[in-house]
C-alpha cells in the first residue's frame, strides 16, 4: 500500500503552539492523526501519550488470551485492510498491526511520549486551548496551545481496574490477580485457579489459562449471553484470494457491519427469540445434559449488557474436556484455600483471578474549563456522539457499544476534519454545541453492566433527540457525519472576541 506522505506542517519537536491537539496514541488516535494529515495537510497537528509505546489499551493489557471480541474486518482502519487470517485476532497481532500501521504512514513520529495531559483551559480572547502537560523527566508541566482539541484516550482507567474487596482477602494462602495488572513471571501449570467474572475478560481468560493449568472454574454471579463465533472468516478469506485487497476488504467490511446492525436490531426488537437461540447454540456446544438453565441463562436481555462472542467454541471446549467449570453462586468470603460460597460450597484455588472489570475515566484525567468555568463531563450533553455541549473546539473520541470501537472513532475524525475546514473557509475561529429548550438527557450508554452503572456519575449525558440522541448504529452516523449537513441549530460558529468569552 502506498503511504500516505507527512504533510509539510509536521511540527517540530520543540514546537507547542499548533493547530490541533490529540490526547492519545491508541487505535482512536492513529485514526485521528491519518484523517488530519490526509485531509487537511497543510495543519499542525501533534499525539500526545501518557505511555512510552503505541497502542492504547492494547500495549496496556498482556494478559494470557487477549484478543479482540470483534472482527478485525470492522475492528481494524478502514484505510489499512486487515492482512490476518484470522478474523477474531489476539492481542499481539493487534498490537502489531496498530504500530505498522502508525510508522506506515508516518503517525508515529507525530507522537510525544511519556506526555500526560493534566488539565485543558479554553480562552475565547484568543480561541484556544491551553494544555498543560506533564512531561516525564521535566520537573514542571508544560502549556502547549492548540486551535482544537482532540481527546482519543478512551474510557478506561489505565492506571488500575476495578478491585472489589471481600471478606478474608488477607487469609487466602495463594496468589491474587487482577487481569490489569497480570504477573510476566506467573506459571499457572498444573496450578487450581479460580476466575472471578463472567464478562468478555474472563470469558477469554479461561480457555487460555485451562491449557496449562489443573483446572479452571469461572465463578459468576450471575451468566452472560455467549455465542461461538468462528475464528475465520471463511467467505472474507475466499474473497481475499480472488479480489483486489481493497476491494475484498471492503465487502468484508460492510457484510460484518451489515450483519451486526441486524443481529442487534433483532436482539432489541425480539429479545426473547435471540436469547433463546444463544441458548439453542451454548446446548449444541456442551450437550443437552447440561445445565444452562443455571449457568448459561441471563436475567438481562442480549445487548442490555455487551454479548460475549468466543472464538471457534474455545470457551465450550475447554468445559466439554473437563479443564474448565462454571460455577454461578456468590462469594461469602476468602479463606485459606480458596473461596467459601453462599451456598455453603468450598472453592479451592492456589491462584484467583480477579476478572471483576474496569473503571471508567472520562478525558484521559485531564479537567477542563472554559474562560474559567469548570466543566464535569457529567454535566454536559453529547451532541453527535463526540462534541461536549458549551465546549468549544473539542471532541471525544467514544466508540461504539455493539459494534467496533473504530467504526465510530473514524466517523468522528472524518468529522472533525470537516469542521475545521468549514471554519477555516469561513474565517471563523470556534464552533460550539448548544444545548436548545426542550431536549431532555438520558444515560450516554444504555447499558446495565456493572461498570457503567458504577460510572455513570462521570459519564456526559445524551438527549432525547438529534443531534444530541446516541444511535449506536454505524449507518446512520456514517449519513449525518461523512455526508450530513455541518450546520444545524445546536452548533454555533463565531470568530475571536477579545470582549466576549463563549461560556
Amino acid at each position: 500500500m502506498a503511504q500516505t506522505p507527512v504533510s509539510a506542517a509536521a511540527p517540530t519537536e520543540t514546537m507547542h503552539d499548533l493547530d490541533v491537539l490529540v490526547i492519545g496514541a491508541g487505535i482512536s488516535g492513529i485514526a485521528a492523526g491519518y484523517y488530519l494529515q490526509t485531509h487537511l495537510p497543510t495543519k499542525t497537528y501533534a499525539i500526545l501519550e501518557a505511555r512510552d509505546a503505541i497502542g492504547g489499551t492494547w500495549d496496556l493489557f498482556r494478559y494470557p488470551g487477549l484478543r479482540s471480541d470483534s472482527d478485525l474486518y470492522t475492528f481494524g482502519f478502514s484505510f489499512r485492510p486487515w492482512g490476518g487470517e484470522r478474523s477474531i485476532a489476539d492481542g499481539a497481532s493487534i498490537l502489531r498491526y496498530l504500530r505498522e500501521t502508525a510508522a506506515a504512514f508516518g503517525i508515529d513520529r507525530r507522537i510525544r511520549f511519556g506526555h500526560r495531559a493534566l488539565r485543558a483551559a479554553w480562552r475565547s480572547q484568543e480561541a484556544r486551548w491551553h494544555v498543560e502537560v506533564e512531561i516525564r523527566g521535566e520537573p514542571a508541566p508544560v502549556t502547549f496551545s492548540c486551535r482544537f482539541l482532540s481527546i482519543c484516550a478512551g474510557y478506561y482507567d489505565y492506571a488500575e481496574g476495578y478491585r472489589p474487596v471481600w471478606p478474608g482477602m488477607e487469609r487466602f494462602g495463594g496468589r491474587i490477580v487482577h487481569p490489569q495488572d497480570w504477573p510476566a513471571d506467573l506459571d499457572l501449570t498444573g496450578q487450581r485457579v479460580v476466575v472471578i467474572g463472567s464478562g468478555a475478560t474472563a470469558v477469554t481468560l479461561v480457555p487460555e489459562l485451562a491449557r496449562t493449568a489443573a483446572h479452571v472454574s469461572m465463578l459468576q454471579r450471575s451468566p452472560s449471553h455467549i455465542l461461538s463465533l468462528p475464528a475465520e472468516d471463511r467467505i472474507a478469506n475466499w474473497l481475499r484470494r480472488r479480489l483486489p485487497a481493497r476491494l475484498a476488504h471492503g465487502l468484508v467490511r460492510w457484510k460484518n457491519i451489515g450483519l451486526g446492525i441486524l443481529f442487534y436490531q433483532l436482539a432489541r426488537r425480539k429479545p426473547d427469540l435471540v436469547a433463546r437461540k444463544i441458548r439453542e447454540g451454548v446446548r449444541a456446544q456442551l450437550g443437552e445434559g447440561y445445565d444452562v438453565a443455571t449457568h448459561f441463562t441471563p436475567t438481562y436481555d442480549p445487548w442490555d449488557q455487551r454479548v460475549c462472542f468466543v472464538p471457534d467454541g474455545d470457551l465450550f471446549r475447554a468445559i466439554r474436556g473437563g479443564r474448565a467449570s462454571i460455577v454461578t453462586d456468590h462469594i461469602e468470603s476468602f479463606t485459606e484455600t480458596g473461596l467459601a460460597l453462599r451456598s455453603g460450597a468450598q472453592l479451592e484455588a492456589d491462584v484467583i483471578v480477579t476478572a471483576t472489570g474496569l473503571k471508567l475515566k472520562m478525558l484521559g484525567g485531564m479537567t477542563l474549563a472554559v474562560d474559567g468555568r469548570p466543566v464535569e463531563a457529567s454535566n454536559t450533553l453529547l451532541y453527535k456522539g463526540m462534541m461536549l455541549s458549551d465546549v468549544p473546539n473539542l471532541a471525544v473520541a467514544i466508540g461504539y457499544t455493539n459494534a467496533s470501537w473504530t467504526l465510530k472513532c473514524e466517523l468522528t475524525a472524518r468529522f472533525v476534519c470537516r469542521l475545521i475546514a468549514r471554519m477555516e473557509a469561513r474565517g471563523d475561529a470556534w464552533c460550539v454545541p448548544r444545548r436548545g429548550a426542550g431536549v431532555g438527557e438520558e444515560p450516554a450508554i444504555d447499558f446495565t453492566s456493572g461498570y457503567i452503572r458504577r460510572s455513570l456519575a462521570l459519564l456526559p449525558k445524551q438527549g432525547t433527540r438529534k443531534p444530541w440522541r446516541l444511535y449506536q448504529n454505524y449507518a446512520l452516523d456514517l449519513a449525518a457525519l461523512r455526508f450530513g449537513a455541518l450546520e444545524d441549530e445546536a452548533l454555533e460558529f463565531g470568530r475571536a472576541d477579545r470582549r466576549r468569552p463563549i461560556a
